[in-house]
């Protein structure tokens, strides 16, 4: 391709003619140059032109009149020859479009100062179609998005140069570094004056990490820093040579085996981890494909690594990448530098709190090993949520504006002073709280929630603990609730503006079905999480419910035709009164449950009888109080049920020790709690401690006796009942991903429940006690009223013997109902999903548990133990929804592997104890 530039192309017609030496005609017309044309082009003195005409030729594809304007010629347009660059700019601004293969620029007439011109100019060829050839469909289709191939557009050489540089990025990025690509270009039949494009790839064969190298490094283990790098690792080796790789570094350092056992490395598992490397890695969950922008980052961890030892001054002095036989060797050549360690710390401009003080939250002491990020984090110039810094101690006391800047002062030997200046500012007070967002929720609902209230003194922890408070409501996306401070130092007051974003937290639980012989059968519940009961007659307000005052409503319809129905309604006000932080709730359950057979002979092959069934009605006031002391997590609640059984001839069928009558439940409840999980639906830190009793009035003191024999007993049953349970949740690594919300977390727990009675001579009351196994969801024999304690992997049983597992379980007789029971569960989560409209998460659980008829034969250690993996959804409308397979470590029978063991068991609405 060639690139003509023209200052002026005159256009030129020569004559000839042919002289005979004999008399003939000329028959050639003799013509002559345009004088004109002469005299402008080898004028020496400008003159002032005007273009009179222009032309535009060769434009196929564009209008002339965008060529035009890309030039910046004229018509009418006045210009100097010679001494005006009026053409060689007009060429130079169609070159940079890169749209033309050859600009040309003509004066084609020339009339006194009037003058014509002529662009002529050639277009590069466009793309028509295109295809690739030597990859896969999905890869093909990955790459056309990211090339951005584009039919009639200008196949330019960036264009090419692109397609190569995409080609080679994305396929390093999977591991192929041997690649080569070729685009061969044909005429495209299709499109006029357009290139048919191949695109050949060879990616050649996938290159995977055999060895992370690294040299220099004489005080830190070179597996140690392998382990920073999060995002280069190696293939797993098994072999029982070393790598005969050479480093062009020079020699590998090399663990010999007899330095192992002069160490007695086998003692450690670092050292035999170290022994084995070389011939022995295990690197199954994990990818060995080198990735740039990742090998850039674990540089820099390793970096990281190397100063939190000390050595402040470790730097990669050189590294490189090399392939041999279709294998990558990563070397890195380090520079430790020397190990540094604190020294004197000093306090300048500190009068809020003294030098003791800020030590002790500094944490730093002379001889440390010197860390620049610790130091960092202790002074809260780096986020860091495990630790209370320096900057958090004076935000909480007022002192947004406050600074402090950490001076090295003197360095001797291996030693580091620091003295550490502090700006403290003037105090800072709430001037305006904003909620923004809330188009369901009203204002005062979150502003009770908040402990950023106007005229108070800013407090980092109080704001954090708005943020807590706000997302255990459930009403906002989780991101949003994000609070900005706006300080004004001018007078001394900080804006907090809450821009919150809306969640439906309504859920509803719907089935249907019908039965032969039993009629229709389902469930119809539904749950409003931020009912306004004060609106109800509003008619206004129904758009569709009447929302926005934080109260909760629940309502839940269950049949299974003429055999079982049950009503259940609950409401909660969180605020009592609106002004302390007192809930009120209020429940009412109504169930009844008929007899029935099958019968072969009857149509519909069902019996029912009216005369024998069980009827529950229950009714309970419950009021709980925020504490202030010890601190305000904690919660007390006071519950006072009075539930109503009557028997008609089914009381043996249920284990009850009387087959008609009724028996009353009148009891109170006093529970102590304390909760400071982050959040309710995935908590990833914080605890729940919880501590209860249950009591009835002790019947049988007032009277004078009473014999196990006597039935009337049981009609106003007696017991008391005393439940604690406890659970942490504790974050493992540090959080990965573009947010930072994959972390592992893991979850401990330990529950235990016991049941008494007031006189010795009566029996334990068969109600109020505990079923324990199987998924812990609710069935018709939960109608006597006891807990149902979840374990996985078993299904209900009623033996203390871990060994006797039946499948059938208890079959709700409650005489095998435990009074005591122990539970423990350790279980690891893993986030998959966290976004606003849904969250999914998987777990690996082992839970052990048991339980016990009598104090005699309680044994703590006695449980049944159970292993599985499990999967979490919370969908909004919904609720939580879940599976586990579990596995019965006691139900494994010899050469029968998992088939009497395992067990699937499912969950809806909420989490099982």
């Amino acid at each position: 391709m060639r690139f003509f530039i023209y200052k002026v192309c005159i256009l030129s017609i020569f004559s000839f003619a042919v002289n005979h030496a004999s008399a003939q005609v000329d028959t050639t017309p003799v013509t002559s140059v345009d004088p004109r044309l002469q005299e402008f082009l080898h004028a020496t003195t400008p003159r002032e032109y005007v273009i009179a005409d222009i032309k535009v030729k060769g434009a196929a594809n564009l209008d002339s009149s965008i060529v035009l304007s890309v030039s910046g010629i004229q018509k009418g347009q006045q210009f100097m020859y010679p001494g005006s660059d009026i053409f060689s700019r007009a060429i130079h601004n169609l070159w940079k479009q890169q749209l033309f293969a050859d600009v040309k620029v003509y004066v084609t007439h020339v009339d006194n100062e009037k003058v014509s011109v002529e662009i002529q100019v050639t277009e590069r060829p466009r793309l028509g179609n295109f295809k690739f050839e030597g990859v896969k469909k999905t890869e093909i289709e990955e790459l056309t998005k990211k090339i951005g191939l584009v039919k009639q557009r200008i196949l330019s050489e960036s264009v090419r140069q692109n397609i190569y540089q995409v080609v080679k990025t994305y396929f390093e990025d999977k591991g192929y570094y041997d690649i080569t690509t070729n685009l061969d270009e044909s005429k495209d039949p299709v499109y006029p004056n357009s290139t048919f494009l191949t695109i050949k790839i060879n990616k050649g064969k996938k290159v995977k990490i055999d060895e992370v190298n690294f040299f220099g490094n004489e005080n830190v283990d070179a597996l140690r820093l392998k382990k920073q790098m999060k995002g280069t690792k190696e293939r797993t080796r098994m072999s029982l040579y070393s790598s005969k790789y050479v480093s062009p570094y020079g020699a590998r350092q090399v663990y010999s085996f007899n330095e192992y056992m002069d160490e007695w490395g086998f003692l450690t598992g670092t050292k035999t981890l170290k022994v084995l490397d070389p011939y022995f890695r295990f690197k199954f969950f994990s990818s060995s494909k080198f990735n740039n922008k990742k090998y850039a980052e674990d540089k820099e961890k390793v970096i990281k690594y190397f100063n939190s030892k000390g050595y402040r001054d470790a730097q990669i002095i050189a590294d490189t990448q090399v392939i041999q036989n279709n294998q990558m060797y990563v070397d890195l050549k380090v520079n430790e530098g020397h190990k540094y360690y604190f020294g004197d710390v000093t306090w300048k401009g500190n009068s809020k709190f003294s030098d003791t003080v800020l030590n002790s939250i500094l944490g730093i002491n002379k001889g440390d090993i010197y860390d620049a990020t610790v130091l960092n984090k202790k002074l809260g110039l780096e986020p860091s949520q495990d630790v209370y810094d320096v900057t958090t101690l004076y935000n909480d006391e007022g002192y947004l504006f406050f600074n402090v800047t950490p001076v090295e002062t003197r360095i001797y030997n291996d030693t580091i002073d620091h003295e550490i200046r502090i700006q403290e500012g003037p105090i800072a007070r709430i001037k305006n709280v904003v909620i923004m967002g809330n188009e369901r929720t009203k204002d005062h609902v979150i502003r009770r929630e908040l402990r950023t209230i106007p005229g108070e003194l800013f407090s980092r922890t109080d704001l954090m603990r708005s943020v807590r408070e706000l997302n255990t409501l459930n009403y906002f996306e989780q991101e949003s609730i994000n609070p900005q401070p706006v300080p004004n130092q001018a007078d001394g007051t900080v804006d907090i503006n809450w821009k919150l974003k809306e969640k439906s937290s309504d859920q509803l639980e719907l089935s249907a079905g019908w039965g032969g012989g039993i009629g229709l059968t389902g469930t119809l519940g539904v749950t409003f999480n931020n009912f306004s009961i004060r609106n109800i007659w509003k008619k206004e307000a129904w758009d569709p419910l009447p929302v926005g005052d934080g109260q909760k409503l629940s309502l839940r319809v269950q049949s299974n035709g003429r055999v079982y129905r049950s009503y259940n309604f609950s409401f909660t006000e969180p605020w009592l009164g609106g002004k302390k932080r007192t809930s009120l709730t209020l429940g009412y359950n109504n169930t009844k449950y008929n007899a029935s057979f099958y019968d072969p002979y009857r149509s519909g092959g069902y019996r029912f009888s009216k005369d024998t069934s069980l009827t529950v009605n229950g009714i309970s006031v419950g009021l709980g109080k925020v504490l202030k002391w010890p601190d305000d997590y904690f919660t007390i609640g006071y519950t006072v049920a009075y539930t109503r059984y009557k028997v008609k001839k089914m009381g043996y069928q249920y284990g009850l020790p009387f087959n008609d009558g009724v028996s009353n439940n009148l009891s109170f409840k006093l529970s102590l709690s304390r909760s400071s999980v982050s959040d309710p639906i995935f908590p990833r830190s914080g605890s729940e401690i919880t501590a209860s009793v249950q009591a009835t009035p002790p019947y049988s003191a007032f009277k004078s006796s009473v014999a196990m024999a006597d039935s009337a007993q049981y009609k106003n049953v007696e017991y008391h009942k005393w439940r604690f349970g406890a659970q942490w949740y504790v974050p493992l690594g540090r959080p990965k991903g573009e947010d930072k919300n994959r972390q592992f977390v893991l979850k401990l727990a330990a529950k235990y429940g016991f049941m008494g009675r007031y006189n010795k001579n009566l029996n334990y009351s068969p109600f109020e006690r505990f079923q324990l196994g199987d998924a812990g969801m609710s069935n018709t024999y939960s109608l006597t009223g006891f807990d149902i304690i979840a374990q996985r992997g078993y299904p209900v049983y009623n033996s203390s013997d871990p060994t006797v597992n039946p499948d059938n379980g208890s079959g709700g007789d409650t005489r095998n109902m435990f009074i005591i029971f122990n539970k423990y569960q350790a279980e690891l989560r893993y986030p998959l999903v966290t976004n606003p409209g849904s969250t999914i998460y998987g777990l690996a659980f082992f839970e052990a548990a048991n339980g016990w008829h009598d104090y005699k034969e309680y044994n703590p250690f006695k449980l049944r133990r159970s292993v599985g993996l499990g999967m979490r959804f919370y969908l909004p409308m919904f609720g939580l929804l879940g599976f586990d397979y579990g596995i019965g470590l006691d139900r494994l029978v010899p050469g029968q592997g998992l088939k009497n063991a395992g067990k699937f068991t499912f969950m809806l609405g909420f989490e099982p104890e």
